[in-house]
């Protein structure tokens, strides 16, 4: 099934790309690889609120990290044109807004993951670290930046 058929199938639709509100670009290419800027976790357009292991729960944090990565997924269309030019997922970055004592970044991680393989199967796996932080920009619960490798122009997918 094509890239877009399955994110169709699961009932998602792209957003657009958010503006930065900070002196940075949504996304910077070098070579074959895009480098996406960090994108929050925003439920209903504001950012999601909360701290892991206080006012969240592991799974209501991995659904943060889903969302987050629809959001990557519309920049990374924006950037690339076409998510049928996306050659590999390479890296996450996540960013959890944890408590002292909240050991599961990596359940929270894995809701973005998870996602990837789904919607870009073998190509979708990738290397990823997941960060226990004092805090997320605007108090969002995560945080989450990704690296993938395009197919080079001129080449077929």
């Amino acid at each position: 099934m094509a890239i877009y058929e399955t994110l169709e199938s699961l009932g998602i639709s792209l957003p657009p790309v958010t503006a930065p509100v900070a002196a940075f670009m949504p996304w910077v290419r070098s070579g074959d690889l895009l480098y996406i800027s960090g994108h929050i976790a925003k439920k209903d357009g504001t950012p999601w609120r909360g701290q892991l292991g206080v006012s969240l729960t592991t799974e209501e944090g991995k659904q943060a990290a889903r969302a987050v990565a629809i959001d990557l997924m519309g920049t990374l269309h924006a950037a690339s044109g076409d998510l049928g030019r996306v050659r590999q997922i390479v890296k996450l970055m996540v960013l959890v807004n944890s408590s002292p004592n909240f050991v599961e970044q990596h359940l929270v991680a894995n809701g973005a993951s998870e996602l990837f393989q789904q919607v870009f199967g073998e190509h979708g796996a990738h290397a990823r670290s997941a960060f226990g932080v004092a805090q997320v920009p605007f108090g969002s619960c995560v945080e989450i930046d990704l690296v993938a490798r395009l197919v080079e122009d001129g080449q077929a997918a």
